[in-house]
């Protein structure tokens, strides 16, 4: 299913519930233990070890209630055993469950804080990924993100789509880092493509107003590190009527098209400066045109896709896959290669991944 641009796969059941149990199951286990076993073998000495685990994923509450239990416990079975050195392991119990009071007290707050984190992160993303219309006029589109940076859901991937009296033009790139170093950058890019979209003829000025505003952020921001901050970007322009592609490649990996069970790589004749470098390397900049028939899939993509590894170090074949994919809409084009990256990467991505799927219909 996908939903706001993003597919979602249904978690499956796991053993979270057993696993929150397990300081109840390990109270009672210690308990039956030392009532069945000889005073010698002292099991009680281990009930400190239940409110402990308990701070590690309860409340504050229920880790006090819970060594409370096991004090009573340790009190009736003084009754059994009146040679069990009953108050060196209340004590113990006591003290243990006041540690641990004060340790689930502290991981609660440290949960709260990453929630809020999470909750401004996802606010800064949608800055930089706002939601798609998945139709603009003959041309369906469906988007994709993933971040490597799980823990903040942002990285330095970025799309975006916009519907201009030229055409659909479409951006899709990656700025070199992860997490919040790299969104200012994205964005000032995203937020001059948005800009020049609308307003440039010719995709090449696109470029050149989204190379200014990248230079200008990382003057007013530099990187922290010798190494300079730079980003590839792939313009895209689908006319209005469709029947080709006009790209422009800012050193990204080239686009796929699915065209009648063929996959072809749409690889430029001559490359583009990346992002931040044509006052280096100079900014000649170059467009390449490309048939574009109805009910053709165009896929674009960051190269976190192409270089996702399996446990042995193989890179996900994007061409062959692609090229064993029936004619589908791009929804369920993005869902298949969401579940196929989890699987092929045993669901450990190393770089944030975005993608764009492009679909002409007929007319």
């Amino acid at each position: 299913m996908i939903e706001s641009g993003r597919p979602r796969l249904r978690r499956r059941p796991g053993p979270g519930r057993l696993v929150r149990l397990s300081p109840v199951i390990l109270t009672v286990v210690i308990a039956s233990l030392a009532y069945n076993t000889p005073p010698e073998m002292a099991f009680s000495r281990l009930l400190p070890a239940a409110p402990a685990l308990a701070a590690a994923m309860w409340p504050v509450l229920p880790t006090v209630l819970l060594g409370t239990v096991c004090l009573i416990l340790m009190i009736g079975l003084s009754f059994v055993f009146p040679d069990l050195g009953t108050w060196w392991t209340a004590a113990g119990i006591i003290a243990v469950t006041v540690a641990a009071a004060y340790g689930s007290h502290v991981r609660l707050q440290r949960e709260r804080t990453l929630f809020q984190v999470r909750l401004v992160a996802d606010a800064a993303q949608q800055v930089v990924l706002s939601p798609l219309p998945r139709r603009f006029g003959g041309i369906e589109i469906e988007s994709l993100y993933l971040a490597a940076a799980a823990e903040a859901r942002i990285g330095g991937d970025f799309y975006e789509v916009v519907d201009t009296p030229f055409g659909v033009r479409l951006l899709i790139g990656d700025v070199r880092g992860k997490g919040l170093p790299a969104v200012g950058a994205a964005a000032a890019i995203v937020n001059a493509f948005r800009e020049a979209a609308y307003g440039e003829i010719d995709m090449v000025d696109v470029a050149r107003r989204m190379d200014a505003s990248s230079t200008r952020y990382n003057g007013a921001f530099p990187p922290e590190g010798p190494l300079e901050r730079f980003a590839t970007a792939l313009l895209v322009q689908i006319p209005h009527g469709g029947k080709r592609i006009d790209i422009l490649n800012c050193g990204h990996p080239p686009p796929l098209l699915l065209s009648r069970g063929k996959v072809l790589t749409l690889e430029s004749t001559s490359p583009s400066p990346l992002l931040s470098l044509a006052e280096l390397i100079g900014d000649h900049y170059s467009v390449d045109t490309f048939d574009f028939a109805p009910d053709d899939l165009l896929l674009l993509y960051t190269d976190g896709i192409a270089e996702a590894r399996a446990r042995d170090g193989e890179f996900f074949p994007l061409a062959a896959w692609m090229r064993r994919q029936p004619p589908t809409p791009p929804d369920e084009l993005l869902t298949a290669l969401h579940r196929d990256l989890l699987r092929h990467s045993k669901g450990r991505l190393d770089d944030d991944i975005a993608a764009l799927a492009v679909r002409l219909c007929e007319p």
